[in-house]
């Protein structure tokens, strides 16, 4: 049986670590960051099997925490409309750069001679380690902290930063953020975050799963190097990044989410189609452009659309674990459906990413017409019986159940 010990403790850290986050502020996340190079140092010298294991549980311990928290911590400083810009860049076009050179890279690291008694593989936990604990300890002097407190901004700044996030808001606030109790991370997992999260897993197992997959599909292409094979997965995961950006930036213009979530779900199903219905080479590598530049924006847009519509504060800083959390279980699903005995084909994968990517095209738009019936019953004063009997602390905790709260579609 295979154990994922780093796919384990991102579930398991993730809600925990965005709460420390909304109490101790952005050094939590330099904290994660500089452990990581730390933990990535030290597999580089691990001697056995069982250091493997503990490092692996280390690495996700510290690695788990970073996604969620640089969500919470850029909801902190945008508008709710905002958001997806930011989480598209940062989400859409790093994983694809990493997809596009992370392999080249570990090649390079493997060609360098040998460091000491740090060999083979060793070397690129060593090198990627070293960066990262360097950047780590950067960024307790660079990540801002909340714009109530951070020392970045001048004093107008502030007001302005502080004045923009309480125009999102149906109670103003100020900059002040409610205590954090077992309620409000329960009510954390509203039917929107439970469909984002659902979406997010099943898209992840397509970009895991193309990792696996379209090496098989280029060693089909012609007799190549290492090298060489790693430059052709470059351009798919390149397309995916221009295709993150401008998408992106759609749905900030036109402060929509569904477009942009369907067209991407289009490119999948079509991709996937295509790897099942022929064994072309030349076809089946195409249609891996198509997947990647599909997932390549999903993931980022269910984050960005679970985030505009969670409030209060200490809901916004569950859901943007819970989406991520339960989401990265579709790596796990990807090894097991993308095995060796169903290569060079990988039917079996294919047709559950097939499947998977039609799934969250309907999700996607029952989400949506959930939305806009529910934002329909508030104009028409529905839901304002939420308001009765309540004191002002009680109604500031509200968050999305307020009836002045629109969801974002």
């Amino acid at each position: 049986m295979r154990y994922h010990p780093r796919i384990t403790q991102y579930s398991v850290i993730e809600i925990p670590s965005n709460l420390v986050l909304k109490r101790f502020g952005s050094i939590w996340l330099a904290i994660l960051v500089t452990s990581f190079g730390a933990v990535a140092i030290g597999t580089a010298f691990i001697k056995s099997y069982t250091g493997l294991i503990v490092t692996r549980v280390f690495l996700g311990l510290a690695e788990g925490g970073t996604l969620p928290g640089l969500t919470y911590m850029l909801s902190r400083y945008y508008r709710r409309s905002e958001l997806v810009l930011r989480l598209g860049i940062f989400i859409g076009v790093a994983p694809s750069l990493a997809g596009a050179f992370g392999g080249l890279l570990a090649s390079g690291l493997l060609a360098v001679p040998d460091i000491g008694t740090v060999k083979s593989w060793r070397k690129i936990f060593l090198v990627e380690g070293i960066i990262t604990l360097g950047f780590g300890l950067l960024c307790f002097f660079i990540i801002p902290t909340d714009p109530q407190s951070s020392r970045f901004l001048t004093e107008e700044e502030r007001i302005l930063a502080l004045a923009r996030i309480d125009a999102d808001r149906v109670v103003q606030a100020h900059g002040r953020r409610e205590r954090t109790t077992t309620k409000l991370v329960l009510r954390s997992f509203s039917l929107s975050t439970t469909i984002c999260a659902i979406c997010f897993l099943m898209v992840n197992i397509s970009f895991q799963g193309l990792s696996l997959f379209m090496p098989t599909v280029i060693s089909t292409l012609g007799h190549y190097t290492v090298v060489e094979s790693q430059l052709r997965t470059v351009p798919p995961y390149l397309i995916g990044a221009l295709w993150s950006v401008t998408f992106s930036y759609y749905s900030y213009r036109q402060k929509q989410r569904v477009v942009p979530i369907t067209l991407s779900c289009l490119l999948m199903i079509i991709g996937y189609g295509i790897a099942i219905g022929t064994k072309e080479s030349h076809a089946r590598y195409a249609a891996c452009f198509l997947s990647i530049t599909g997932v390549s924006l999903t993931g980022p847009l269910y984050l960005a659309w679970g985030t505009d519509n969670a409030a209060p504060d200490t809901v916004r800083a569950a859901t943007t674990a819970i989406i991520p959390g339960i989401g990265t279980f579709g790596s796990i699903i990807a090894v097991w459906t993308y095995i060796p005995t169903d290569a060079p084909n990988y039917h079996n994968g294919n047709s559950l990413n097939l499947a998977t990517s039609c799934a969250a095209s309907m999700l996607t738009f029952m989400l949506f017409l959930f939305f806009r019936w529910e934002n329909r019953k508030r104009d028409r004063g529905e839901r304002d019986y939420r308001l009765e009997g309540k004191t002002s602390a009680e109604i500031e905790q509200l968050g999305y159940l307020h009836p002045e709260f629109r969801y974002q579609t």
